[in-house]
This record gives structure tokens, sequence and C-alpha cells, in this order.
């Protein structure tokens, strides 16, 4: 998928998962994954995910609360994009804005 080795394991468990990656709380979605040694929370673009890799810095990871019309996986008919924001979390575990998609 995009170029990325992935390992499906389904569990109702999350929130055990979200915290031990440091999602922060209230920033939680549908699907937790580790890439690399970044959390990767909700509908995140693959090219945003491809670019917080090749900063290589502090980051904890990327989120996108809830489930944005558009965002990967959420795709509609029309090809419509509702307007979302990924965000960053920084090694202190607050969020940045990172990217903006959509309308």
């Amino acid at each position: 998928m995009h170029g990325f080795a992935v390992t499906v394991n389904d569990t109702d468990a999350l929130e055990p998962i979200k915290q031990r990656l440091g999602v922060p709380m209230g920033k939680g979605s549908c699907h937790t994954a580790e890439v690399g040694r970044y959390v990767v929370e909700g509908h995140v673009p693959a090219q945003d995910i491809k670019r917080l890799i090749a900063r290589n810095d502090d980051s904890r990871g990327l989120v996108l609360p809830g489930m944005p019309a558009g965002s990967p996986g959420m795709e509609m008919p029309d090809g419509s994009v509702q307007r979302y924001t990924v965000e960053r979390i920084d090694a202190q575990g607050a969020t940045h804005a990172f990217a903006t998609h959509g309308e």
C-alpha cells in the first residue's frame, strides 16, 4: 500500500495501544498504525506520512481525528473532499497543523 508493508492486527482494545504510542487525548480515531518509529492515527494520506518520515526529526507521529469525507478510505462518489487538517505530534506530545487537504 503506497510502498508500505502492512500487517493488520484486529483488536477492540485500542486504548492501551493509543496510550503506549502517545496519541494525545481527544485526537483518537478509528485506526492506529505504527510506521517505523511513528504513530499514525486516523485516515492520514500516505503523502503526509512519507513527508513526516523524510523530515526525520523528533516528531512522534501524525493524527487526523474523526473520519473526514474524502480522506483516504472515506472517498466520496462525487470526488468531493471535506476540508481537514492532519496534525503532527511533537516530541512533547503537543499537536501542530502539518497538512491541510480539501476545499
